[in-house]
């Protein structure tokens, strides 16, 4: 699937739709990302700032899927392994979230599963506001490991997509 399609379709997904997120954009190479959240009656709390699990979705499939699209879903599995949120200052209005995958840190994971071992990494995103200032930050870990290559004649063995490989 092409960039632009996934952006699109995202854009359409319930758990986006109904709670104000947009990408707004996904790059042709997987590499970087922007998502929006806007206040509105459906993703506001007690106090009339932002819902925090909102605040988490928008930035929840972004490292896994930049990771997964640049590794090959062919080559390698890769999982979203734990997150975690700092909430900073109180979110109100429109909110903001980069995602930028850089050489170095693909190299990190190539390196690292080269064996067939598997890696865990930490990413981190700022949510700013209009003003840029930070009022959340996530942290993700993202898990990969590189997948056994076929051996002459037999196929992959299957696997239970619903569990993370150790």
């Amino acid at each position: 699937m092409k960039a632009r399609h996934l952006r699109h379709l995202m854009n359409l997904w319930p758990p986006f739709l109904f709670s104000g997120i947009r990408v707004t954009a996904l790059s042709d190479d997987w590499r970087h990302a922007q998502v929006r959240l806007r206040s509105g009656l459906l993703n506001r709390n007690y106090v009339g700032t932002h819902f925090g699990g909102s605040l988490f979705a928008m930035t929840d499939p972004f490292w896994m899927i930049l990771v997964m699209e640049n590794l090959g879903r062919r080559d390698y599995v890769v999982w979203d392994k734990a997150g975690e949120i700092d909430f900073i200052a109180p979110a109100r209005g429109e909110i903001r979230a980069r995602f930028d995958l850089d050489d170095a840190v693909l190299a990190q994971f190539r390196r690292a599963c080269a064996g067939g071992d598997k890696y865990l990494h930490w990413f981190q995103t700022d949510l700013v506001d209009r003003q840029d200032r930070v009022v959340a930050r996530v942290r993700k870990q993202i898990y990969a490991r590189r997948k056994p290559a076929p051996e002459s004649g037999q196929a992959e063995p299957a696997t239970d997509p619903t569990r993370v490989p150790d």
